[in-house]
């Protein structure tokens, strides 16, 4: 049998998929969320005007980011912080754990951070014996279980408490059963303070930087970032090259923004801006390349770089609410996941560009408006140009294009097709890909062509009749 990490999105979906009852939730849950961000955006006057400015910033720093970094750099320094630039993963982890070996330190608590999921930051440190403990609820739990996050904003919405109950009693000495949620919060929350006491440095990641400034924001909804950097003298902020804004009054665009988009919240609970070290202590910024450059390169899909990663296309998105997070493979799930992941790397992740039914939902709620759909199309072509799709596809494909390029035939084989439609056995009903997890749409009795034309005739018989329409 393959090993998980040997396998492709449609193995890991039907892995998922197999349990009908968690799909349903899982998928309940993350429309919920995605309600909540329509409404929250309806309440907003001139939501898409915001959606439109947002997307322009993006656009004109993403065409100025070599003089906007360098911009960056030199007013963070006169601040006081020190600036790391890392061309890769490795190198990123490098210059953490020197940091850390520096001042001989042990225990660290980090705040939610793509950018150290995507780095492999935990597992590098731990190899080298520094604990490392993550404070955002939703990470601590998946941390506990030895997985990574299946969400960029609630890592954990895989999960049913009744699961993280029994995680808790196995891992935390939670009494047998629990399940409460205000209970289970109660009881990270009592482990999380020892924790934050005895760290002897904090990392976090960074929603926004600011060239005009310097400074830098990070935006949490548990203040665990506050508590993690307040208390330490060291304080690591690990930052995409792509996360910066050219002035600081941009921030009020991105922040309105943000919530809405990921939680439908007017605004999360904390919005901390950093300017320097806090007195007696270290600031280092840690600038990371990671594939952005050659992202940034590439002309026609240099916009997923705006992604602010609200979430809001995974909520959205019908694949990634049917087949889960950890179905990806890749740090970054759904979308903007399989955008950024084949994008870098094109054969490990051939699959996922065909994770995306182009119903372009995506594109409809993204803050930055990038357009999703036609960015896994490339990618999609490119798969092909290096033959790269399995032969079903590519064979697939082929036939489609060349019988619809013949209308005539196609209505003629479609007759003779819809009538075997209609009298699909029920016993085949389930046992395929499609019809596994969502219901056959019932066969129209007539095609939309023979719709028309019966319409269009009996059109014209009215008017040679002079009647109404």
């Amino acid at each position: 049998m393959s090993s998980p990490d040997s396998l492709g999105h449609p193995e890991r979906a039907a892995i998922f998929g197999a349990n009908a009852e968690r799909v349903g939730w899982h998928e309940g849950a993350l429309w919920s969320v995605r309600a909540k961000r329509d409404a929250a955006a309806a309440a907003v006057e001139g939501w898409e005007e915001l959606r439109v400015a947002a997307a322009q910033i993006k656009s004109h720093t993403l065409s100025r980011l070599p003089d906007y970094l360098e911009q960056f750099e030199d007013r963070a320094t006169q601040l006081g912080v020190h600036v790391h630039w890392a061309a890769d993963a490795a190198e990123h982890n490098a210059i953490v754990l020197g940091l850390l070996r520096e001042r001989s330190i042990a225990r660290v608590v980090k705040s939610k951070s793509m950018l150290t999921e995507e780095c492999g930051l935990n597992p590098h440190l731990e190899a080298h014996g520094i604990e490392v403990v993550d404070t955002d609820l939703g990470e601590r739990i998946v941390q506990l279980r030895a997985e990574p996050p299946s969400h960029i904003v609630m890592p954990a919405i895989h999960l049913k408490r009744e699961e993280v109950g029994e995680l808790f009693h196995r891992e935390l000495g939670a009494e047998a059963g629990l399940s409460d949620p205000q209970a289970l919060v109660e009881l990270a929350r009592s482990d999380l303070r020892s924790r934050f006491l005895a760290a002897e440095a904090g990392i976090t990641g960074v929603n926004f930087g600011v060239a005009e400034t310097g400074g830098f924001v990070v935006v949490t909804n548990e203040g665990n970032a506050d508590l993690g950097t307040a208390l330490p003298k060291l304080h690591i902020a690990c930052m995409g090259i792509e996360k910066l804004i050219p002035r600081e009054r941009d921030l009020g665009v991105f922040l309105r923004l943000l919530a809405r988009s990921a939680t439908g919240q007017p605004i999360s609970a904390y919005t901390s801006h950093f300017h320097g070290p806090p007195a007696g202590g270290e600031l280092h910024l840690i600038l990371v390349d990671n594939g952005r450059s050659h992202l940034l390169s590439r002309g026609s899909l240099r916009r997923s770089l705006a992604c602010i990663r609200c979430g809001a296309c995974l909520n959205t998105c019908p694949v990634y609410r049917r087949s889960g997070g950890h179905s990806y493979g890749t740090p970054v799930a759904g979308p903007i996941g399989s955008v950024l992941a084949a994008a870098n790397e094109p054969t490990r992740y051939a699959s996922l560009p065909h994770a995306c039914s182009l119903c372009g939902s995506c594109a409809d709620v993204c803050p930055v408006k990038i357009d999703l759909p036609s960015e896994l199309l490339e990618l999609r072509a490119d798969a092909r140009v290096r033959a790269e799709l399995s032969s079903s596809k590519r064979y697939g494909s082929r036939l489609a294009s060349w019988l619809l390029r013949r209308p005539g035939l196609f209505d003629f084989l479609m007759r003779g097709v819809r009538p075997l439609l209609r009298r699909l056995p029920e016993a085949w009903i389930g046992r395929d890909g499609w019809t596994r997890h969502r219901d056959l749409p019932d066969i129209p009795l007539e095609s939309f062509r023979q719709i028309w034309k019966r319409r269009q005739a009996n059109s014209v018989g009215a008017d040679r009749r002079g009647e109404p329409r």
